[in-house]
Order: C-alpha cells, then sequence, then structure tokens
C-alpha cells in the first residue's frame, strides 16, 4: 500500500528553543517498509501546508497516519484528516502517538468520520498488521486499533527495540532539527520507558512502567550512520542501569565516533552514577536536561519526584564539576502569587543554569487527570501545551502571564538576546559557516513568541474540539491507568 505519514506543525515552545526530528514517526516508518509497503513522510514542523498538499495530489496515498503525541495538535490533525477525505474519500485515514492513545474513542467521535481508526500503543508492531487488515478489509481484529465500533485485542508491545531502524533517508529538511546551540541535531533513542510513577507524567503510564534497552551493539550502529554531529538522546531517564550506558560508551570508543550529546536524566541517577556521565562528557556530552521540577520538598512532594531539594543541588555541582552544561526544568503552578514568583526569579538568576519554566497541566493518562480536584477552566486542546494556565490560576490570568512571562524572560536575559549572542560569537560563526541559522533565529525570537498578550489571546480563540471531560478514577490500582501491560517477568 502507499502510505503517507505526517507530523502537525510545531507548538509554542519549539518556536525558540528546540525542534526535534520526529523519531517515533520515522520508525513507525520503517516499521510499514519492512512490511512491504512504499511509505513517504511529510513533517509539518519543517516543511509547508504545500509540501503536504502536493503530496497527497502526487502520491495519492491508500492510507494516511498522523502523529499525535501532543495533545495541542488534536484539532490540526483533525482539520489535516477532513481535508484528505475530500480530496481522496477512500484514503484509510488513522491517528496515532502518546497523547491521543488516552482519548481515542473521544477524538474518534469529534473528527465525525474523517478518522477511521486510532491506534493506541506503540505505533511499530501495529501499523504492519494494520495496513494487511486495510487492504484486506475489517482492521477491527488488530490489537491496539480502536474504531468507531469499539476497541480491539489490547495493543502490542515491542520485545525490544533495536528495530525496526527510523526511516531517516524520507525526511527533508533535516538541517532544520535542532537544539539548543546543537545545530543541527538528530535524535536517538538507547531506552525506552520510565520505571518512576510521577503524578504530571504519563510516561510511565503509556509503557506500563516497563523498561527496555537498546543492545549496545544496535545503539552504537545507529549513531555511527546518522550524518548529523549533534544528536539528542531522547530517553526518557537516560543511563538508569549504568552498566548499559558504560557498554554503549565502549561500542562508541571502540567505532571512534564522534558526536556532540544533550540528554535528559534524574538528579538521583547522575548522583548514582557520575562516572558513566564523566565517560560520556569525554565523548562528546556537553548538556544535560535535568526535571528539577521544584526547588522545595513541598513542592517535590506534590509532583511524587521520590526526591530531595539537596539530590538536586548536589547534582548541579555534579554537572558542573564534569564540565556538562545544565538546563532545568522548573513546573509552575498556577496557584503560585506574585511572591512566589519573585521567589523563583531569585532562584533562577542565581545559579549558571539555564531554566525553564513550564505550566502545571493535568493531562489525560496522568495521576493528576484523575484526581486534580480544580475545575478546568478550559478543554480547549491547543491550550494543553505547557505553557497556557488551564485550572483556576490564584492571580488574574492576566496578571498570571505577566508573572509567567516576566520569569521566563530570566531565560532571554542570562542565555540569549544581543549580549549572548557576543558571548556566542564562536558558536554561531560555527553555525552560519555550515549554513545554520536555527540557534541564530532563536536568539532574537524570545519576544514574539512569549508575550503575555498573546497567550490571553489565546483562550479567546473559537473552540472547535474539547478534551473530554476527566473520569474520576480510583488509582489505587495505578495498572488501571496503563495503556500497555505486560507480565512483572517481561518488564524487569
Amino acid at each position: 500500500m502507499r502510505l503517507l505519514l505526517v507530523h502537525p506543525s510545531a507548538l509554542m515552545y519549539s518556536e525558540i528553543f528546540l525542534r526535534l526530528e520526529p523519531l517515533g514517526l520515522e520508525r513507525v516508518a520503517g516499521a510499514a517498509r519492512e512490511a512491504g509497503h512504499e511509505v513517504r513522510v511529510v513533517d509539518l514542523q519543517v516543511l509547508g501546508r504545500e509540501r503536504l498538499r502536493a503530496e497527497v495530489r502526487s502520491f495519492r496515498p491508500e492510507a494516511l497516519g498522523i502523529s499525535l503525541n501532543y495533545l495541542a495538535n488534536i484539532p490540526e490533525a483533525i482539520g489535516l484528516a477532513a481535508r484528505v477525505k475530500r480530496e481522496l474519500p477512500g484514503c484509510f485515514v488513522f491517528l496515532g502517538g502518546h497523547s491521543v492513545s488516552f482519548v481515542a474513542e473521544e477524538v474518534l467521535e469529534q473528527a465525525e468520520g474523517v478518522v477511521d481508526a486510532v491506534v493506541r500503543g506503540e505505533g511499530e508492531p501495529a501499523v504492519g498488521p494494520l495496513l494487511e487488515a486495510v487492504r484486506d478489509g475489517g482492521v477491527d481484529g488488530v490489537p491496539g486499533i480502536v474504531t468507531a465500533a469499539g476497541r480491539g485485542p489490547a495493543p502490542l508491545m515491542l520485545h525490544g527495540i533495536d528495530g525496526p531502524l527510523p526511516a531517516r533517508d524520507l525526511m527533508r529538511n533535516r538541517r532544520r532539527y535542532f537544539i539548543g546551540e546543537l545545530d543541527p541535531c538528530a535524535s536517538v533513542e538507547f531506552t525506552r520507558g520510565c520505571p518512576w510513577d510521577c503524578s504530571f507524567c504519563s510516561a510511565w503510564t503509556f509503557y506500563g512502567r516497563s523498561y527496555r534497552k537498546a543492545s549496545p551493539e544496535a545503539a552504537a550502529a545507529e549513531l555511527a550512520s546518522i550524518r548529523e554531529p549533534n544528536v539528542f538522546i531522547v530517553d526518557d531517564v537516560a543511563f538508569i542501569r549504568p552498566e548499559h550506558g558504560h557498554a554503549i560508551a565502549a561500542e562508541v570508543e571502540r567505532r571512534r565516533i564522534r558526536k556532540r550529546y544533550y540528554l535528559e536524566t534524574r538528579s538521583d541517577v547522575l548522583l548514582r552514577h557520575p562516572e558513566v556521565f564523566e565517560r560520556w562528557a569525554r565523548l562528546g556530552l556537553k548538556y544535560m536536561f535535568l526535571g528539577m521540577e521544584a526547588i522545595d520538598a513541598e513542592g517535590l512532594d506534590q509532583f511524587r519526584k521520590r526526591i530531595s531539594p539537596d539530590e538536586n543541588f548536589r547534582a548541579l555541582e555534579t554537572a558542573r564539576r564534569l564540565g556538562i552544561a545544565v538546563a532545568i526544568n522548573l513546573i509552575v503552578d498556577p496557584a503560585w502569587d506574585e511572591e512566589r514568583f519573585r521567589v523563583v526569579r531569585e532562584f533562577a538568576l542565581s545559579v549558571p543554569e539555564i531554566v525553564h519554566f513550564t505550566v502545571m497541566t493535568p493531562y489525560p493518562g496522568t495521576e493528576i487527570w484523575h484526581t486534580e480536584s480544580r475545575r478546568l477552566t478550559t478543554r480547549d486542546y491547543r491550550l494543553f501545551d505547557i505553557q497556557h494556565a488551564v485550572v483556576p490560576t490564584t492571580l488574574p490570568l492576566e496578571r498570571f502571564y505577566e508573572e509567567l512571562v516576566r520569569t521566563q524572560a530570566v531565560i532571554n536575559r542570562k542565555h540569549l538576546g544581543l549580549r549572548t549572542a557576543f558571548g556566542a560569537a564562536r558558536v554561531l560563526g560555527r553555525n552560519l559557516l555550515h549554513g545554520q541559522t536555527n540557534f541564530a533565529r532563536m536568539l532574537w525570537r524570545f519576544n514574539q513568541v512569549y508575550n503575555p498578550r498573546r497567550q490571553l489571546a489565546d483562550h479567546a480563540r473559537p473552540v472547535h474540539y474539547e478534551l473530554p471531560l476527566p473520569q474520576r478514577l480510583d488509582v489505587g490500582d495505578r495498572r488501571t491507568l496503563y495503556v500497555h501491560t505486560r507480565s512483572r517477568e517481561r518488564t524487569e
């Protein structure tokens, strides 16, 4: 079959700090191609709508798959599905991805027939059987597939993540992918899943608290095949198992692979195994993202991080000692008042690290989606992007956004803008010499993107598609939250 896969447009946060290659969609493309199908990919993060229209008209796909890892993209995806259906009424349209897996039935109902199915769970093991069933007629029995008729069998899970290999050759404008000064930047996956259970996160509920590792040989071979000089390691928590991190490092050393790396991990993992991060620093690890989430014990307990403020601050000292630049994330509680914003700003200015801020958002699939007692003030999918408030704020909403942007502007004063541009002249020069302008453009875009009037105005837009109302659920047995379930002996 002819399959066209689409990634929706970039969200607000991606307009400045990063634009990552759609690794999951590339892996689904690889799986479909291995199953014998003809595949094309359009990433609307880096390509215009005219490219998608041209592909639909020239390729005339028999099936269209749209990736929905982010709730905020759901209205766009339904609109894209409708346009393709008008042009190609016989095209089978399906959605898949992390976020839509938790609201599959509701999105199908909202799409009013322009979406034929939603894939719940991992896409790689589902896409081949789904396309075969589309060709033969009748997809209701395919594992992980939801249609208007209801759910089919439970979704399948990859036994290992060594394959399928991502179909990177299908991507256009690969030079548009970046994260900070790592421009251009590819992505790679060493592990999948997370054994922790933070209340605000849906990674553990999606994968059923499973944790799988790529073989060191396969991980290094994929790194060697990547043309970009920079790589983002997309693992939810990098190097939980230090022996795995060391084994991949040994393969990288043996193959003499030279890249610059960015990864995400937890403070307690860094403190327990500093030697593995030190080894990767020698291999090119330049940046690390630490989800501190809060600067005090009360906030950490609220999000069930299972870590102390002291551990977080010791982790920052460790990273500094290793020469790894750190980006910290803090979660902004809509209950904050002006004094709390002031305290957090003082902290952000007192440390040398980059400090990012995201707004506490109850997402489908998270525990707080079911236990959050405060009434949602909006169910507009587009506002569920961790940059807007969707529950009541202590401050008037306009004042909340003013304080939020003022706090986010710490990033601008410390790390972006003209002053930093002079300090980053070497980096800018190197990137521009190779025709890379993503980092340069980022330096001057902050005030265009982060604007309290713009964020407030987003709440006044007409709403055509809304999140379903959260159902109160007894989460004493957390397995009721899972998309994937596996027996204990297969998840260790």
